[in-house]
């Protein structure tokens, strides 16, 4: 199945799969341990087959749709270099400022990068993990999302973070400091054996350090194993055992009368803080959206690379497979084999899929959909429902998910799907 699709790519994700140590409720493709660290870091071999499929993905798209561009708008012959990069993991922050210097410069050279190209690195706070961040700035970032996760320090420990509360404020502060230009917070609610007080305390000291951006995820505990994802050409790592009887002794701590309470609480703290919540795990300070974001919710066509990392290109979504070991050995073979692509799999949208797909992806957001919308497939069938259950609201033209709508999006966007 080709990979070249409707469009070429406007954003592309990195994904990097290395910890320190994983936390159990973590589902992201992570390695840590001698993998991560020590004499044995599988690293400086994983950074050279990520610019091996760098080099083959952007082959492809020379091939299909010619070169990158910057002024491939007013250059048919051309295609537009990239809009967005985003570095995630794991912890990229752990790799040397160089490597990521190195492949900043080499996306750089094979996509292109708009002049105001969105660069965003994922950084941990620990004072080991959070890397260099005057390095980081000469290496071209310019947005640094840190995974803070809670401010009260028994949370931290309850979820197995390594860093304290005060990391937090250290980071962003070094962050400043360097010039770093948006600076976003991850936060945790529903977490088990939380409470109110802990989370409006979380809040405010991420609010007192004052970034730019927030994003606030309810704790799920999913099971990849059970949804069949770990397989050979899964985009998920199995599930440790370790994991699994921390993951069923925390949902029974879990409240979701509290989530629900946490969550409002945010939305109205934050709206009178002149945050715009932009999407339903998502809050800006005006002009710091995540431009890279907002390109999935928009159904935009992305690149990715990596293990485990998903590309869409408007009609076909594909995925490497989550196994380290197949991905360096497809992309640094031994001997005088050429590089291959990495093992994983693709589907393509029919339309049906595609049409319901784009509604659910624009409900998650602020804008919407154009009223108009209720009257087609697949909204009519449960426009009134959602209405009357308190689920959506309707301005003169456009329908939007309410709070509470926000809070219940998973039952309406099964009955859509």
């Amino acid at each position: 199945m080709s990979t070249i699709g409707a469009a070429p790519p406007v954003a592309l994700y990195v994904h990097i799969p290395f910890c320190v140590s994983i936390c159990p409720y973590c589902d992201f493709v992570v390695y840590a341990g001698a993998a991560a660290r020590g004499p044995r870091n599988r690293i400086d071999a994983f950074v050279e087959a990520l610019e091996t499929e760098i080099d083959l993905r952007a082959d492809a798209l020379d091939e299909a749709v010619g070169p990158p561009s910057p002024r491939a708008n007013v250059d048919p012959a051309g295609r537009p270099a990239l809009e967005t990069l985003y570095i995630g993991g794991g912890t990229p922050s752990l790799l040397p400022a160089e490597a990521i210097a190195r492949l900043v410069d080499h996306v750089r050279g094979r996509f292109g990068l708009t002049d105001d190209a969105e660069v965003t690195l994922e950084a941990n706070p620990g004072p080991d993990e959070r890397g260099d961040a005057a390095a980081l700035v000469r290496a071209g970032i310019g947005r640094l999302s840190i995974g803070a996760q809670s401010l009260d320090l028994a949370e931290l420990r309850r979820l197995g973070r390594r860093h304290r509360p005060e990391d937090v404020g250290e980071a962003v502060t070094a962050a400043r400091d360097a010039g770093i230009g948006s600076v976003s917070l991850d936060l945790l609610y529903d977490v088990p054996a939380g409470s109110l007080e802990t989370w409006i305390a979380s809040l405010e000291g991420a609010l007192a350090m004052t970034p730019d951006h927030l994003s606030l995820y309810a704790l799920t505990l999913d099971d990849p194993d059970a949804e069949g994802l770990t397989g050979p050409a899964g985009d998920h790592l199995p599930t440790t055992s370790g994991a699994r009887r921390w993951r069923v002794a925390a949902r029974i701590d879990q409240d979701d009368d509290l989530a629900a309470t946490q969550y409002q609480h945010a939305v109205d703290r934050l709206a009178e803080c002149g945050w715009r919540g932009y999407e339903i795990s998502n809050w800006a300070r005006p002009g710091h959206e995540s431009r890279h974001n907002l390109a999935y919710w928009q159904r935009r066509p992305y690149e990715a690379v990596g293990p485990g990392a998903h590309a869409f290109d408007g009609r076909t979504r594909r995925w490497n497979a989550a196994r380290l070991d197949g991905y360096i050995a497809a992309l640094s073979p031994v001997g005088r084999r050429r590089p291959t692509l990495p093992p994983g799999d693709a589907e393509t949208l029919d339309a049906a899929t595609a049409i319901a797909e784009t509604v659910v992806l624009s409900l998650r957001t602020d804008r919407g959909l154009a009223l108009a919308a209720r009257d087609e497939a697949p909204l009519a069938a449960a426009f009134e429902w959602a209405l009357e259950a308190g689920l959506l609201a309707t301005t003169d033209d456009r329908i939007v998910l309410t709070t509470r709508g926000r809070l219940l999006s998973n039952e309406l966007f099964s009955r859509l799907i």
